[in-house]
């Protein structure tokens, strides 16, 4: 597939600047990632996660103190098990962002909860929750993105959440008015998800795309443009990348969070990385007003983006639910 990487992607830089070094130019580099050593190691400005990325990171030795530590605490307080390990699971997923907020200058990304992605009060419940545990590790609203899914719930959490002083990052976005909903509720940052749009054309369509025609990166173009024309100021952070060739593909957006696989093949690669989006002149200021019935007609008419949005709301909360297993298992252990 044309939008693999190629066998000097990956040769180490024999003269002049990296891609990376180059790409750190035209766009905020964010690291898809709970590892500590690599986040230490590939120094993103911010760092982003999930409860995939955290299930993996509590793996790391790294994180073996804060995990025994919440293990006692979860042990020693009232309430049932599920309770118990529920707020476990919360402290974990907190400890793991302060500890890499210690390692970058600017925010990290902490998810709610995927399996309440369909409750807006119920996500607005827990972003609270975290944004008080966050203080308790002495990090204010200011180093923190609190990350919602994109559905018509989240959309309305992210307008209560914000009118609070809580910046939120909006993410599985695969849709334009999906991502217009976003901004219009004044969010602080959306994630559109290049990778997954294009696994799912490759899926439908049986071919590959070179990568100006990739449906993923024309889509992220697409949205970027569209932003600036119309002078808004919500971020736009391309995410799920499958090739270094997507990222150079967006150099120049506002922000694009990369796992340490493509970082690294990234700063172990020369040739030129030029800008490829650019903001131009506003046009339009205003955002149009999207209800909930404009919002579901938008996902029922785009297949790939329903699709894509479901299939990402349960993967999240499979590996949420496997994350709070785990941490039963162990308290049930003593």
């Amino acid at each position: 597939m044309t939008t693999t990487s190629t066998a000097r992607d990956t040769q180490a830089p024999a003269t002049g600047e990296s891609r990376l070094v180059q790409l750190r130019r035209h766009s905020v580099i964010v690291a898809d990632t709970g590892d500590y050593e690599a986040v230490r190691r590939l120094r993103p400005v911010d760092c982003t996660t999930n409860p995939s990325l955290v299930l993996k990171a509590l793996e790391l030795p790294v994180y073996a103190e804060l995990v025994e530590g919440e293990l006692r605490r979860a042990a020693s307080q009232d309430g049932d098990a599920g309770q118990r390990t529920a707020a476990a699971v919360d402290r974990l997923t907190v400890g793991v962002g302060a500890a890499l907020a210690g390692l970058v200058p600017g925010r990290v990304s902490t998810e709610v909860d995927a399996d309440l992605a369909h409750d807006t009060a119920a996500t607005v419940a827990k972003a609270r929750r975290f944004v008080a545990l966050y203080r308790e590790h002495g990090l204010g609203p200011e180093r923190i993105l609190i990350k919602v899914a994109a559905t018509w719930a989240g959309v309305e959490a992210a307008r209560i959440l914000q009118g609070e002083g809580v910046d939120c990052n909006l993410t599985l976005i695969f849709n334009r008015t999906q991502a217009l909903a976003c901004a219009e509720a004044g969010a602080f940052l959306i994630s559109p998800f290049v990778g997954r749009i294009l696994d799912w054309y490759v899926a439908h369509e049986g071919r590959a795309f070179a990568i100006d025609e990739d449906p993923g990166v024309i889509f992220v173009r697409d949205v970027y443009r569209d932003f600036k024309r119309r002078g808004l100021e919500t971020v736009v952070m391309g995410a799920s990348f499958r090739s270094t060739a997507q990222i150079e593909a967006l150099a120049g957006c506002d922000r694009l969070t990369i796992s340490p696989a493509l970082l690294e093949e990234l700063d172990a690669a020369d040739g030129e990385v030029p800008r490829r989006l650019s903001p131009g002149p506003v046009e339009a200021a205003a955002t149009p007003a999207i209800d909930r019935a404009a919002f579901d007609a938008a996902l029922a008419q785009d297949r790939m983006a329903r699709e894509k949005l479901d299939e990402g709301v349960a993967t999240f909360a499979a590996d949420l639910r496997t994350l709070r297993e785990r941490i039963a298992g162990r308290l049930a252990a003593g």
